[in-house]
């Protein structure tokens, strides 16, 4: 029975309200130990009897560094349906739970399998005990799944105490009780206690319902302070204390255990010569569920353990060692049964990192390899198994503690370019490019051969990153020196020329020379980003967008959803540079999930500098609410990326700030991308009446375009020359003739209706800006329709408005799903396409279909084909 939990209960009722109408919840109940969460899910199971298949499962101390071994406790109820997910999700699902060998499991697709198997077998209930303890594999396949429910009929309810755990997610904190309802919770259990002892209680218990369980038996005849809330564990240990010894040896082999598996601890407590029937004399403290073995509470557990001796916690991890039949909790095991280095125990952790990573539970193997580390004796192989520690840590998405061991193993080395590109990927994923830069030129400096030219390389990438053309410069110059890599040389160096010089001649000798660039990936993936890079700066968005858009599609049929930040984020770009906007929120709303789910740091900053430029578009401050942190510092980073600059001059710019704009432009004349939007400084500083800070921008952007050779380069040059020239019509004529990017056709076709009103030929003018302000209205570009109309009206026209597109009316999700579906797709194949369940993707089909006034598939596909 609960007591005094309204609030709580009210709110955990919604959650199976929106699922009993086909929606979905999740909710993490915080809390200190003690408080109740364990009590709210066991409310929430009984709600669930009503009709709803239920999973559970918890997560346990010792097994914290085995990868899905939680995940595997949950779901193993729906372990016989795995044949009905698509075979990436299954065959990643078997190779984590051992099912199979020889597969991948990405640990995105298991994610992305866990959603499918909970929204399959919906109306679902999903509670989750003890999560601060939950491996890191499986917590993130449960994040990965729970952030993505939305329209499935499932619940997902988690306990966990006040850390990390499942961060990001809706939460709910749970308080001690009420003293009412504390005191009727102790008159229900402990109805006989005396009133001063039962008023004792309730003061210091603070309204923890398990100090109020607990604390009576402990109160009666003691003296001075009640053991408080935080120090329940002397509560257990007293409890404890009362059992006889073998059952209290029992007890310490329970809580040792790494599985709670019952034959695996009768195995230990038979080779420490205990009797079978040990473990049944604690009863009350521990649970027994079939092969399951349970602790009532996990403090039982901290107690148990703790209790015991150092010799004897020993013994008993050496008879868990000696009897284990799992290779990975034997290792463990050992670890813990160690008592200073041990080779033997430290290369079976090593063994155990290695399947670990198999099954792509970098984090676990980051733990085994960092404890291996510790046990080493000989010092050449501690290092070797720091490094690949941190490498795992870094794969993981663990910076920080990748920093720290890589630190712990440059003290083993006197090598001051020992892990070098290791350090430098640490420093540019924790936002630090310049540091990244820095670390490889100077090792780069004193190595040789191969070595050499990786790291220079390396230092090419975080150079070009940072906008450095004077580090690309450096590395052109080292590279030069060296036999065999004159073609790679000239490529960064026509890299450097392309961000700082003859834009032209950069372009040129990039174009010559990019094929000997190295691609971090090879094979198909390597070649395709080699074009990418010739096509999109020298201007060809449109290609450049059909080859990432390939890219992407490739990588979403094999499931590869770590890769997907790197292509998505570029593929935004393209559809910016195009005027896609719609296409361009929901690609970079998808970057921004899956970098943020992936660890991609640097890929989640482009990503929402990206959204910035585009809320810009539409009239919108780039810290508005659509920008908001996911997490802690998150605009702060945003601040450092070049594209949150450029969004913040754009936006200037279209509310006719020309001073501050032009300023802000000026800033970012040596960025990566400043060419795409010299025509941009070029008419603010016209704009603002200073023609000759225009006359820099515009000659590098027209070296740049003439060697380009893209016809809205050129129309954009003559844009430019018309805002310069007495006579401009010549030059604007050539500039709205080009469609290539409609965007910036309809800001020549503004201009040049202003200059046609202005010279008094208002119907000349008025063609113009009605094109103009058609453009504007379905692109969303608010300011730049309100100026289009303000010009309308100047001319003598009134009233106008502009039919906004209908996919303007959607949401970026729903724009995604409803171009995949369009193209005949099912709604589960455009579920593990764009890592959502197929329900979800039926709710969004659901919505979109009215906002587009359609019905069918067979419409929605004549709707958006191509016209």
């Amino acid at each position: 029975m609960l007591y005094g939990r309204v609030t709580e209960t009210a709110e955990i009722g919604r959650l199976f309200a929106v699922a009993r109408e086909g929606g979905s919840g999740v909710l993490v109940v915080r809390g200190e130990p003690g408080v109740g969460k364990t009590a709210l899910l066991d409310q929430a199971r009984q709600e669930a009897a009503q009709g709803f298949l239920v999973l559970r499962g918890a997560g346990v101390a010792t097994e914290s560094e085995l990868p899905f071994a939680a995940l595997h406790l949950i779901l193993r109820p729906l372990l016989d349906r795995l044949d009905d997910l698509p075979e990436p999700q299954a065959a990643a699902m078997r190779t984590a739970f051992g099912l199979a060998t020889g597969g991948v499991a990405d640990r995105f697709m298991i994610g992305l399998a866990t959603l499918t198997l909970l929204a399959e077998n919906a109306p679902l209930l999903c509670l989750v005990d003890d999560a601060q303890w939950l491996d890191r594999a499986s917590a993130e396949a449960l994040l990965f799944a729970a952030r993505r429910l939305h329209a499935e009929g499932v619940v997902v309810l988690a306990a966990a105490r006040d850390d990390e755990a499942l961060a990001g997610l809706p939460e709910l904190r749970v308080e001690g009780l009420d003293r009412a309802a504390a005191l009727e919770l102790l008159d229900g259990n402990a109805p006989s206690l005396p009133a001063h002892v039962r008023d004792r209680v309730v003061e210091e218990s603070g309204g923890n319902p398990l100090a109020l369980l607990e604390l009576p038996a402990a109160a009666a005849g003691e003296p001075g302070p009640l053991p408080l809330p935080q120090r329940l564990q002397e509560a257990f240990e007293k409890r404890i204390a009362g059992l006889p010894p073998q059952a209290r040896s029992a007890l310490v082999v329970a809580a040792a255990a790494d599985s709670g598996e019952l034959g695996e601890i009768l195995a230990a407590t038979r080779e420490l010569g205990l009797p079978d029937d040990a473990l049944a004399q604690a009863e009350g403290l521990v649970t027994v569920r079939g092969t399951t073995v349970a602790f009532r509470h996990s403090l039982t557990r901290a107690a148990a353990y703790q209790g015991a001796g150092f010799i004897e916690r020993l013994a008993v991890h050496k008879a868990l060692a000696r009897t284990a039949t799992d290779p990975d909790r034997r290792a463990w095991q050992l670890a813990a049964a160690a008592t200073g280095p041990d080779e033997e125990a430290a290369a079976g952790l090593e063994a155990a990192a290695g399947r670990a990573r198999e099954r792509t539970g970098y984090a676990s193997a980051v733990a085994a390899l960092e404890r291996a580390a510790h046990l080493t004796p000989d010092p050449e192989r501690r290092l070797r198994r720091l490094t690949e520690a941190a490498q795992a840590a870094a794969d993981a998405g663990q910076n920080g503690r990748a920093g720290a061991l890589v630190g712990a193993a440059l003290r083993l080395t006197a090598d001051p370019d020992a892990l070098a590109t290791l350090r430098a990927k640490v420093a540019f994923e924790d936002g630090d490019a310049q540091a990244a830069y820095t670390i490889l030129i100077e090792a780069a400096v004193r190595a040789e051969g191969q070595d050499r030219t990786r790291l220079l390389a390396d230092a090419a990438r975080a150079a070009w990153t940072r906008a450095d053309p004077d580090g690309m410069r450096r590395v052109h110059e080292l590279l030069g020196a060296m036999p065999g890599q004159e073609a790679l040389a000239a490529a960064i160096g026509g890299a450097a020329e392309l961000m700082s010089g003859d834009p032209g001649e950069g372009l040129r000798i990039l174009r010559a020379n990019v094929a000997a660039m190295p691609q971090r990936r090879a094979g198909m993936v390597g070649e395709r980003l080699a074009t990418v890079m010739v096509d999109f700066f020298g201007g060809d968005f449109a290609r450049s967008h059909e080859t990432m858009r390939v890219l992407a599609a490739e990588f979403r049929r094999r499931g590869m959803i770590g890769w997907l930040a790197g292509v998505l984020g570029p593929l935004a770009e393209t559809e910016f540079f195009l005027g896609r906007f719609h296409e361009a929120a929901a690609t970079v709303d998808e970057t921004v999930r899956i970098a943020g789910d992936t660890g991609q740091r640097q890929r989640e900053i482009h990503a929402r500098g990206l959204r910035a430029l585009l809320a810009a578009v539409r009239g919108e401050e780039a810290d508005g609410e659509g920008e908001r942190a996911d997490r802690a510092g998150a605009l702060q980073e945003l601040s450092r990326s070049a594209w949150a600059d450029r969004a913040g001059a754009l936006l200037e710019l279209s509310r006719g700030r020309f001073e501050p704009a032009l300023e802000r432009m000026e800033q970012l004349a040596g960025g990566n991308h400043a060419l795409y939007f010299a025509p941009d400084q070029v008419e603010a500083a016209v704009r603002m009446g200073s023609p000759e800070r225009a006359a820099a921008p515009l000659d590098r952007f027209e070296r740049w375009a003439r060697a380009a050779g893209r016809p809205w380069a050129a129309a954009a040059l003559a844009r430019c020359h018309a805002l310069l020239a007495e006579e401009p019509e010549p030059y604007f004529a050539l500039a709205v003739r080009e469609d290539e990017r409609p965007f910036e056709q309809a800001r020549s076709r503004l201009l040049f209706g202003e200059w046609l009103r202005r010279e008094r030929r208002k119907a000349e003018a008025r063609t113009q800006l009605r094109a103009a302000l058609e453009t504007f209205e379905r692109a969303g570009a608010r300011p730049w329709a309100e100026h289009a109309r303000n010009e309308l009206r100047a001319a003598g026209e009134s009233g106008a408005q502009a039919a906004p597109d209908a996919l303007a009316a959607l949401t970026p999700q729903e724009l995604q799903v409803v171009r995949l579906a369009a193209t005949g797709a099912t709604n589960k194949e455009i579920g593990a396409q764009l890592f959502l369940s197929p329900k979800t993707v039926g709710h969004h089909l659901y919505r979109a279909f009215p906002k587009l006034g359609v019905s069918t598939r067979t419409e929605l596909a004549r709707l958006l084909a191509p016209s």
